[in-house]
Protein backbone atom coordinates (compact mmCIF):
# COMPACT_ATOMS: atom_id res chain seq x y z
CA UNK A 1 0.00 0.00 0.00
CA UNK A 2 1.51 3.42 -0.94
CA UNK A 3 2.20 5.48 2.74
CA UNK A 4 1.27 8.59 1.19
CA UNK A 5 0.01 10.81 4.36
CA UNK A 6 -3.83 9.75 2.81
CA UNK A 7 -3.01 6.55 2.18
CA UNK A 8 -1.88 5.90 6.02
CA UNK A 9 -4.99 7.98 7.56
CA UNK A 10 -7.51 5.38 5.65
CA UNK A 11 -5.59 2.53 6.12
CA UNK A 12 -5.20 3.64 10.06
CA UNK A 13 -9.03 4.16 10.25
CA UNK A 14 -9.93 1.17 8.69
CA UNK A 15 -7.90 -1.09 9.69
CA UNK A 16 -7.38 0.19 13.73
CA UNK A 17 -10.86 1.56 14.12
CA UNK A 18 -12.96 -0.75 11.71
CA UNK A 19 -11.00 -4.14 12.23
CA UNK A 20 -10.39 -3.50 15.60
CA UNK A 21 -6.56 -4.85 14.04
CA UNK A 22 -4.76 -3.68 17.27
CA UNK A 23 -1.02 -4.51 15.36
CA UNK A 24 -1.71 -2.03 13.40
CA UNK A 25 -1.08 0.49 15.79
CA UNK A 26 2.53 -0.59 15.86
CA UNK A 27 2.75 -0.91 11.88
CA UNK A 28 1.81 2.65 11.49
CA UNK A 29 2.28 4.65 14.52
CA UNK A 30 5.84 5.84 14.68
CA UNK A 31 7.52 4.82 18.87
CA UNK A 32 7.57 8.79 19.63
CA UNK A 33 4.44 9.35 17.71
CA UNK A 34 2.53 11.84 19.57
CA UNK A 35 -1.58 11.79 19.83
CA UNK A 36 -3.56 15.22 21.34
CA UNK A 37 -6.93 15.95 22.16
CA UNK A 38 -8.63 12.20 22.85
CA UNK A 39 -8.07 12.08 26.38
CA UNK A 40 -10.95 15.18 27.25
CA UNK A 41 -8.97 17.60 28.84
CA UNK A 42 -5.94 18.40 26.84
CA UNK A 43 -2.75 17.87 28.51
CA UNK A 44 0.34 16.35 27.51
CA UNK A 45 0.18 13.95 24.35
CA UNK A 46 -0.39 10.26 23.99
CA UNK A 47 3.40 9.43 23.42
CA UNK A 48 3.80 6.29 21.21
CA UNK A 49 1.45 3.10 20.67
CA UNK A 50 1.73 1.83 24.17
CA UNK A 51 0.54 5.16 25.26
CA UNK A 52 -2.53 4.66 22.59
CA UNK A 53 -3.49 1.45 22.55
CA UNK A 54 -5.62 1.76 25.99
CA UNK A 55 -7.77 4.35 24.49
CA UNK A 56 -8.04 2.05 21.62
CA UNK A 57 -9.33 -0.86 23.65
CA UNK A 58 -11.91 1.62 25.40
CA UNK A 59 -13.55 3.07 22.48
CA UNK A 60 -13.40 -0.72 20.88
CA UNK A 61 -15.20 -2.27 23.54
CA UNK A 62 -17.91 0.67 24.33
CA UNK A 63 -18.69 0.75 20.53
CA UNK A 64 -19.71 -1.89 18.70
CA UNK A 65 -20.41 -2.07 14.88
CA UNK A 66 -18.19 0.54 15.39
CA UNK A 67 -17.44 2.33 11.55
CA UNK A 68 -15.43 5.54 10.89
CA UNK A 69 -16.16 6.34 7.27
CA UNK A 70 -13.21 9.52 6.02
CA UNK A 71 -15.39 11.34 4.47
CA UNK A 72 -13.34 13.89 3.06
CA UNK A 73 -9.58 14.62 2.86
CA UNK A 74 -6.87 17.63 2.60
CA UNK A 75 -3.33 16.76 2.09
CA UNK A 76 -0.67 18.98 2.25
CA UNK A 77 3.10 17.82 2.51
CA UNK A 78 3.55 15.65 5.22
CA UNK A 79 -0.17 16.80 7.08
CA UNK A 80 -3.24 15.59 5.85
CA UNK A 81 -6.50 16.34 7.83
CA UNK A 82 -9.51 13.46 7.67
CA UNK A 83 -12.98 14.59 8.20
CA UNK A 84 -14.69 11.47 9.62
CA UNK A 85 -18.57 10.09 10.49
CA UNK A 86 -18.40 7.85 13.43
CA UNK A 87 -21.08 5.27 13.57
CA UNK A 88 -21.84 2.55 16.11
CA UNK A 89 -23.65 0.92 18.70
CA UNK A 90 -22.87 1.52 22.82
CA UNK A 91 -22.16 -1.87 23.54
CA UNK A 92 -19.75 -2.01 26.89
CA UNK A 93 -19.16 -0.12 30.27
CA UNK A 94 -15.73 0.99 28.87
CA UNK A 95 -16.13 4.62 29.15
CA UNK A 96 -17.88 4.44 32.94
CA UNK A 97 -21.56 3.65 32.57
CA UNK A 98 -23.22 0.69 31.73
CA UNK A 99 -23.99 -0.37 28.24
CA UNK A 100 -27.32 1.24 26.56
CA UNK A 101 -27.67 -0.53 23.37
CA UNK A 102 -28.25 3.01 21.82
CA UNK A 103 -26.81 3.84 18.10
CA UNK A 104 -23.88 6.80 18.23
CA UNK A 105 -23.21 8.54 14.88
CA UNK A 106 -21.35 11.66 15.08
CA UNK A 107 -18.64 13.66 13.27
CA UNK A 108 -14.99 14.40 13.91
CA UNK A 109 -11.66 15.76 12.18
CA UNK A 110 -8.05 14.39 12.57
CA UNK A 111 -5.36 16.27 11.33
CA UNK A 112 -1.85 14.01 11.11
CA UNK A 113 1.74 14.26 10.41
CA UNK A 114 2.89 11.25 8.30
CA UNK A 115 6.88 10.43 7.63
CA UNK A 116 8.20 7.86 5.84
CA UNK A 117 4.76 5.69 6.31
CA UNK A 118 4.61 6.65 9.85
CA UNK A 119 2.02 8.79 11.91
CA UNK A 120 4.33 10.94 14.36
CA UNK A 121 1.60 13.37 15.44
CA UNK A 122 -2.26 13.51 15.52
CA UNK A 123 -4.70 16.34 16.39
CA UNK A 124 -8.37 15.20 17.20
CA UNK A 125 -11.60 16.86 17.83
CA UNK A 126 -14.59 14.76 17.73
CA UNK A 127 -17.63 15.79 18.77
CA UNK A 128 -18.32 13.27 21.62
CA UNK A 129 -21.06 15.48 23.16
CA UNK A 130 -23.38 14.26 20.57
CA UNK A 131 -22.38 10.30 21.30
CA UNK A 132 -23.01 11.53 24.95
CA UNK A 133 -26.11 12.72 24.01
CA UNK A 134 -27.31 9.68 21.66
CA UNK A 135 -25.76 7.43 24.54
CA UNK A 136 -29.16 9.13 26.74
CA UNK A 137 -26.22 10.65 29.89
CA UNK A 138 -26.16 14.10 28.47
CA UNK A 139 -29.62 15.72 28.05
CA UNK A 140 -30.32 18.41 24.94
CA UNK A 141 -29.31 21.74 26.03
CA UNK A 142 -32.24 24.34 25.45
CA UNK A 143 -32.60 25.93 22.27
CA UNK A 144 -32.47 29.77 23.07
CA UNK A 145 -35.77 31.64 22.01
CA UNK A 146 -35.08 34.20 19.47
CA UNK A 147 -35.73 37.77 20.97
Amino acid sequence: MSSTPEAVIRQWFKEVWDEGKEETIDRLMAPDGQIHGLTGLEGPPMIGPAAFKPLFQTFRGALGDLEIVVERTITEGEFCTAYCRVKGRHIGPHLGGPPTGRPVDFHGMTIARVRDGRLIEGWNVYDFLTMYQQIGWVGNPVVPAHA
